[in-house]
């Protein structure tokens, strides 16, 4: 059975089914590529998914797993809504794309668990030994069972450079990270600014203390 870090329940806030395949994919994608979760800004992920359950919870097994994290820019959702994500490594020539085969996923598609969350009750809701159960059917299944493994040959990826350049904003006065600047009647303005008309009035906040 595959161990799973009891940290990393910790770190979703829940015990689910999703976050531990997140977390499998994750390992899975880093023994193919041959490297070791990342400290910095290494791992770039595409993630195929969305923003809803259980695509969000597969995110942070991803995030947990690999290293790359949202916070530091080294995820691109794509919102397709699909169960699949892309991993690529500086100095690797080939990425690997990894799917959540249909047949598991429509193998953990009766149980009990998602009975429960039709109804609308929250995973911590949900009877402890049930959602063990189905977590345990998730580590006990093969890589094999689980996943889809594509190589993506000779795979470009251009990640952007951060930068700590800023500038204040021409009409708000706020600091902004240069990249996010735009031009708007000869002034550097912050995105809001620039989509702000002329009729539209400037809300400051009041001085506190």
């Amino acid at each position: 059975m595959f161990q799973l870090p009891e940290w990393t329940f910790e770190f979703h806030g829940h015990r689910c089914p999703f976050m531990p395949i997140g977390f499998r994919m994750g390992t899975l994608a880093m023994e193919k590529l041959g490297v070791k979760k990342s400290l910095d800004h290494q791992m770039h992920v595409f993630s195929e998914m969305g923003v809803e359950h259980p695509q969000g919870c597969m995110q942070d097994g991803i995030m947990s797993a690999t290293g790359a994290t949202f916070g530091k820019g080294m995820i691109d959702r794509m919102n397709y809504g699909k169960v699949a994500a892309i991993f690529w490594y500086p100095g690797k020539k080939d990425a690997v794309r990894i799917f959540l085969k249909n047949e598991f996923q429509d193998k953990l598609a009766p149980h009990e668990f998602f009975k429960y969350r039709k109804q609308g009750l929250e995973p911590t809701e949900i009877p402890e030994e049930i959602r063990n159960d189905i977590i345990d059917i998730v580590l006990s299944a093969t890589d094999e069972e689980l996943f889809s493994v594509t190589i993506l040959k000779d795979f470009k990826c251009t990640p952007v450079k951060g930068s700590f350049n800023k500038a204040k904003c021409e009409v708000c006065g706020e600091y902004v990270f240069e990249r996010y600047l735009r031009v708007k009647d000869g002034k550097k303005v912050c995105i809001p600014c620039s989509e702000r008309t002329d009729e539209e009035v400037i809300i400051h906040l009041p001085n506190i203390g």
